[in-house]
Order: C-alpha cells, then structure tokens, then sequence
C-alpha cells in the first residue's frame, strides 16, 4: 500500500507541474496581451484542485513513512531533513499561495486583476514548490 502511495505521489507530481507551468504561462500570455481570464478560469481550478490532492496523498505517506519520527536526529541528515521537513513545509507554503490567488483571482472585478492574481501567486507557488522537489529520489 505504501508502495502504491508514493508511486502516485511521485507520478501525479507530473500532472501537478504540468498545469501550473501552463496556468503561469497562459496567465503571462494573458497579462502581456491584455487578454479575457476566461480559459485560465478553468485550468486555475484544475491546478489548484490537482496541488490539493497532491498534499493530502503527501501527508498520507508522511504519516505511513514515519517522517515524523526522532526529528532531532534527522535534522543533522540533510537527505532526511529535506524529507522530513523542508520538502512538506515548502509545499505547504506553495499551496498556501496558489489557493490565495486563485481566490484572489475569484474575487477581483477585471480581468487584468485576475490574470495578475494568478500570475504572481501560482508563479510564486510555482517557484516554492520547484525548490524543494526531492529531485534526487524522484527522477
């Protein structure tokens, strides 16, 4: 089972990456073009969806992995700190970002201000998230 867990962890990572690289470029696109929000609308949602059910299949295996054990000693391990804290809290961090602008963007009356909303906060979010993959364990 835990097996299964981290494969689609790892796999829908993809998925994840995906959707809010192309969110951030059409955001772009849609702010140097003073483009309608209207396509963004749907593929924002799917990403912030997508960033959701990736942290919950994260604290899954958090919590299946005993990650949170003797956290003293894995901080002086910084493959095991990176595991056991840098990566959950970045991610956390990032989501935080990408559910705020894709409130912010829900909220706000232009479409300017809403492909800026997603713009800044999923790029942000975007960036949070790329810094602290594990990339030696996943690719």
């Amino acid at each position: 089972m835990l097996t299964g867990f981290l494969h689609l962890h790892s796999y829908f990572a993809y998925l994840v990456l995906a959707l809010l690289v192309i969110s951030v470029i059409v955001a772009l696109l849609n702010v140097a073009g003073n483009k309608p929000f209207g396509s963004l609308s749907k593929i924002s949602k799917f990403a912030m969806i997508a960033t959701h059910t990736q942290f919950l299949v994260g604290i899954i295996l958090y919590v299946m992995e005993g990650r949170y054990v003797d956290m003293g000693e894995k901080m002086g391990i910084s493959s095991e700190r990176l595991l056991a804290l840098e990566h959950p809290l970045m991610m956390l961090v990032g989501i935080v970002l990408i559910t705020v602008g894709n409130s912010k963007a829900k909220k706000a009356q232009t479409d300017a201000q809403k492909n800026k909303s997603i713009l800044v906060f999923f790029g942000l979010g975007l960036i949070c998230i790329l810094a602290r993959i594990p990339w030696s364990n996943w690719l």
